[in-house]
């Protein structure tokens, strides 16, 4: 799906459909709703273990709406929007875009663990982040590199997530089963300049409107003591 729209012409002719689409996504269409969090993981990284800065990537779709999560999240020090689970390396997003180089529109999350833990982290990745149900996808994007993924960096990132995904699951949490990889973090590639910090820099548009915002809404109103402006 082509996210960006030539004219207010255009926009104006899409919204009444869009709000309706959207609409259904956040109750019959989704497995959940944005109203509550999902639980706190049992298993985490404790904090005495970690440096002053590590470094989390996940996938969940469009990268913009991703990243403008993480960077309402205290603790956070930058979100980066880029590349990662694919061969090709250093990759365009017009490469990336045809699903070919099997790479995913990830998020490189750079945060201070003596403010928010791994495990918080992934506690609001599968909240507001995205829907971990949809395979290939993320609402009104299709294709693999809009999957949903984990890639952790190490041996205990591996563990959290693997844990927190069987917790989720066993709690029933999802209506539909979790498809989410956890896969090995082989290389992080940044995405071009114009698509860092997307949703602050084009507020207004169409598709931020309809499908980001209501994350970053959703992020400080269940995880409001995590949220900064």
């Amino acid at each position: 799906m082509n996210r960006y729209l030539p004219n207010v012409a255009a926009a104006l002719v899409v919204i009444p459909v869009a709000l309706v689409l959207f609409g259904a996504k956040l109750t019959s269409g989704a497995s959940r709703s944005l109203e509550t969090p999902v639980g706190a993981p049992v298993v985490d990284l404790p904090p005495a273990s970690l440096p002053s800065e590590d470094t989390a990537v996940f996938a969940g779709g469009c990268f913009w709406g991703v990243e403008a999560v993480f960077d309402h999240v205290k603790g956070v020090k930058r979100a980066i929007s880029g590349y990662a689970g694919g061969d090709v390396g250093n990759p365009s997003y017009e490469q990336v875009s045809t699903g070919d180089t099997g790479h995913a529109e990830s998020v490189e999350v750079i945060y201070d663990p003596s403010q928010v833990s791994y495990g918080k982290l992934l506690q609001i990745f599968f909240s507001v982040a995205h829907d971990p149900t949809q395979l290939n996808r993320q609402g009104p994007d299709h294709g693999t590199q809009y999957r949903s993924a984990i890639f952790y960096r190490n041996a205990q990132q591996q563990q959290v997530a693997e844990s927190y995904i069987k917790q989720l699951t066993a709690a029933k949490t999802f209506s539909r089963p979790i498809v989410t990889q956890v896969a090995k973090l082989h290389g992080f590639y940044p995405a071009e300049e114009y698509h860092q910090n997307y949703l602050a820099q084009h507020p207004n548009q169409l598709y931020i409107v309809i499908n980001d915002k209501p994350k970053v809404e959703a992020l400080k109103k269940q995880f409001s003591d995590n949220y900064r402006d």
